[in-house]
């Protein structure tokens, strides 16, 4: 392996590179393995395994491997990958079921909650600009694949398409410690846009005035002393699992 193939496949630890090459970095034989069945085009695929029968598959010594890696543990498979282009529909948003996320900046997060909404059938996922980026390589392997499957789209003004939606009758549901308790409300749907904030702060003033339903998980016993909040990926798996139960 060149010293500029070194460092090219470095310089897709940044964020702005990958943007510019629309390129991504995913390690381990089974995300590569789903890629390559994907049919996402992979630019460079490097391995430091003599038998490894991947097409085109580069061999490389494990301390190039370990140069090239983006995680603690270098694995024994490397693909750099073509970005996908997704197109948001916005005109359908208010026929499924679609997760917004406003600010979740935790890569590891972020991961997590594409991987449930592949699992809860979410075929679409709305970031804000604040959001943590896709390509990430926290992300990429927190998702465990579920990147090939969800849309995740990034918009600069995400308040704005939740107000646009709510006009065209999207209901628009949200978590706050004044919403309605989750397992009696009603309006719950099989459509609508659920929206998730960020880590800290919850949702921001201008996601939260868009809002037509407000939403609360309970603790139990309800007056019992609890955590203060659950982490954001949490909750969004008990939001999502109870709007597919009503379903």
């Amino acid at each position: 392996m060149t010293k500029a193939e070194i460092q090219f496949v470095r310089s897709l630890a940044d964020k702005r590179t990958r943007d510019t090459e629309r390129l991504f970095i995913a390690e381990g034989a089974k995300l590569v393995e789903e890629i390559i069945a994907s049919g996402l085009t992979i630019r460079h695929l490097y391995t430091t395994r003599p038998d490894c029968t991947y097409h085109n598959a580069a061999l490389i010594d494990a301390k190039s491997m370990e140069r090239i890696s983006q995680l603690k543990s270098a694995t024994d498979v490397l693909a750099v990958v073509e970005q996908p282009h997704h197109k948001l529909d916005i005109k359908g948003l208010g026929a499924k079921l679609t997760l917004a996320l406003d600010g979740v900046q935790n890569p590891g997060n972020l991961g997590t909650i594409i991987r449930l909404a592949d699992w809860f059938g979410i075929e679409d996922v709305i970031c804000s600009s604040e959001c943590a980026d896709l390509y990430n390589s926290k992300v990429v392997q927190a998702t465990m694949g579920a990147l090939l499957r969800v849309k995740v789209h990034y918009v600069d003004d995400l308040a704005a398409l939740l107000r646009s939606a709510a006009t065209n009758n999207t209901p628009i549901y949200g978590t706050l410690l004044d919403g309605n308790n989750i397992y009696d409300d009603k309006s719950l749907a099989e459509r609508g846009i659920i929206v998730m904030g960020n880590e800290g702060r919850g949702l921001s003033d201008e996601c939260r005035s868009a809002l037509t339903h407000k939403l609360f998980i309970p603790p139990y016993p309800a007056d019992a002393p609890t955590s203060e909040s659950l982490n954001v990926a949490m909750a969004t798996g008990i939001i999502l699992a109870e709007f597919r139960r009503r379903a």
